[in-house]
C-alpha cells in the first residue's frame, strides 16, 4: 500500500519511495523559485531495506509516493543457522527471514523483537 504527497509536505525522518524502494529522508533543501520556474527540493534519503543512499531533485509541487510502513512485534520461534522463524504477535502468522549481521548471536528463542514491514519486505529493527 502506498499514499501520495507533495514534495513540500515531506519532512526529515519520514519515508518516501525512490526507485521503488522505501527510503528514510535524511535531509531536504529547497532552492528559491527562479524567474520562470518554481522552487525545487533536493532530497537525500537512505533505503530502509538495502541501506543505499539516494538523492533526487523534484519541483516542490511534484507528487511522490509514501510507503505505508508497519512497525510490528514478533516472537522468535526458532533459529536455524542464518535464518530465524518468527511469529507475529497480532496476527500469529509465522514466517522465516534472514538474520541481519547486527543481530547475529543476539536473538534468543522465545524473545520478542520489533520489525518493519513495507511493500512486501521485512526487516528486524530491535531485539
Amino acid at each position: 500500500m502506498k499514499e501520495v504527497a507533495e514534495v513540500r509536505e515531506l519532512k526529515e525522518n519520514r519515508y518516501m519511495i525512490i526507485d521503488n524502494e522505501p527510503c528514510k529522508i535524511i535531509s531536504i533543501s529547497v532552492s528559491k523559485p527562479g524567474k520562470h520556474g518554481e522552487a525545487k527540493a533536493r532530497i537525500d534519503a537512505i533505503g530502509v531495506f538495502d541501506g543505499q543512499k539516494r538523492s533526487v531533485v523534484y519541483p516542490v509541487r511534484h507528487k511522490v509516493q509514501i510507503p505505508v510502513i508497519d512497525k510490528r512485534t514478533a516472537q522468535v520461534v526458532a533459529i536455524m543457522g542464518d535464518k530465524v522463524q518468527l511469529m507475529d504477535m497480532e496476527t500469529f502468522e509465522t514466517f522465516e527471514m534472514d538474520i541481519p549481521e547486527e543481530f547475529k548471536d543476539k536473538l534468543k528463542e522465545g524473545e520478542e523483537i520489533q520489525y518493519l514491514q513495507a511493500m512486501g519486505k521485512r526487516k528486524i529493527t530491535r531485539t
